[in-house]
């Protein structure tokens, strides 16, 4: 089967590698390189750079907008079974899309969680399940056909970030059975339930927060469901850190009558939370510095039980 590959992420990048193993990718069509770091140097996007090492002798599209009557034309040449999409990172249009069997990775079970962050909103809202669809691209976003479906039970303490690692890798193996089905004539598809939908918005910095005096599992979700990007930021004495990943404190261990967001465990990492409950501090990212299990960040500081966690929590617990 002869694809054409639109991608820009990571996400994406397992699906590639797989369709270069068991089709004919034709071209590949990522967004173009853009500055990055301190020094502001031209980076490629992760498909980017992939298929510069790779994918030398393929043809790599590096388009500001996919829908110039110049770029379209160059694209619909290709003699392409199929369009596979994932975290490109543009819309394409009608006009582009006319006759063509364009399909959609997208890391939701459709239709929960349309939107950019699915993989975010979904651990944050403490879905027992999560896992990817494959569907058509529409006019409204992840509003397609789903054509295949996968799922996929987070751990309690695994990570938006692990997370994603793994329904990327599902997801290759979510396109290739699509595809063989469409090369077969066997698609079956499927309406979503407009009643169903939820939505998930895109995040920034000033979503990493967290309200300790929340439940114990609900910070835990915020905290393992933002982690690595946009990250959970607290303030500890003189630190400035980001909690990247936490569990729920044993029973036994908890001391009642304590103020959110206070250390009433310093060794084992407990942090007082609503309803006399606490959760327990696995890893963190002090500013500057690389992710570290709590046990590390403690060698050579002298936190003492009582020490107040701070995140900036832009609305009130009972607003």
């Amino acid at each position: 089967m002869r694809v054409v590959f639109f991608g820009s992420s990571p996400f994406g990048l397992p699906t590639l590698e797989r369709l270069t193993r068991e089709c004919k990718v034709e071209a590949v069509v990522t967004q173009p390189d853009r500055p990055a770091g301190r020094k502001r140097k031209l980076s490629a996007t992760p498909v980017g750079a992939w298929c510069a090492e790779h994918l030398p002798s393929t043809p790599v599209h590096k388009e500001e907008s996919v829908n110039q009557e110049e770029i379209q034309r160059t694209l619909r040449r290709y003699d392409a079974d199929a369009w596979v999409v994932i975290a490109f990172g543009q819309k394409l249009s009608k006009t582009l899309l006319a006759n063509r069997f364009a399909i959609n990775l997208h890391a939701s079970i459709l239709p929960r969680w349309r939107g950019a962050a699915p993989i975010h909103a979904a651990m944050v809202a403490g879905d027992q399940i999560v896992g990817n669809s494959v569907i058509t691209l529409a006019e409204r976003m992840d509003a397609g056909l789903v054509l295949g479906q996968s799922t996929y039970q987070p751990a309690p303490d695994e990570t938006t970030g692990e997370v994603h690692d793994k329904l990327s890798v599902i997801g290759a193996e979510d396109i290739l059975n699509v595809l063989h089905a469409h090369e077969r004539g066997e698609i079956e598809e499927q309406t979503q339930d407009e009643s169903e939908v939820t939505y998930a918005k895109k995040l920034s910095p000033a979503d990493g927060w967290v309200d300790f005096r929340a439940d114990s599992d609900i910070v835990r979700r915020r905290i393992n469901g933002l982690s690595p990007k946009p990250g959970v930021s607290v303030e500890l004495e003189d630190v400035t850190m980001k909690l990247i990943r936490a569990g729920l404190a044993p029973i036994e261990r908890i001391r009642t009558g304590s103020k959110a967001g206070t250390i009433i465990d310093a060794e084992f990492g407990l942090v007082a939370c609503g309803n006399d409950e606490a959760v327990r501090l696995i890893e963190v990212q002090p500013a500057g510095k690389k992710t570290m299990e709590w046990s590390a960040f403690l060698a050579g500081r002298q936190i003492s039980e009582g020490a107040q966690l701070l995140s900036a929590v832009p609305v009130p617990l009972d607003a």
